[in-house]
């Protein structure tokens, strides 16, 4: 499992990361995004961000992220302000 998380906070930070805006953000602690070229939202919970708190993002913020699969479907780790 430290492969995986290391991955996700290390390199993969550099190589594999996407751009896209917030599109909905809800009172729950997570949102969607709109991925740059892709038509489908993609979920982000606020345990996924980072430098950035739930609260100080807003939607239409430009975020990057990487794309993790979770048992629901893909969603985004990693999350930053852009």
């Amino acid at each position: 499992m430290q492969d995986e998380e290391t991955r996700n906070d290390g390199a993969a930070q550099e190589e594999g990361r996407e751009e896209g805006i917030v599109a909905k953000k809800t009172e729950n602690g997570f949102g969607f995004i709109k991925r740059d070229g892709k038509d489908k939202d993609l979920f982000f919970h606020s345990n996924a961000l980072r430098n950035v708190s739930f609260d100080e993002l807003q939607e239409g913020d430009k975020v990057s992220f990487v794309v993790g699969e979770s048992p629901k479907g893909p969603n985004a780790l990693d999350v930053d302000k852009a």
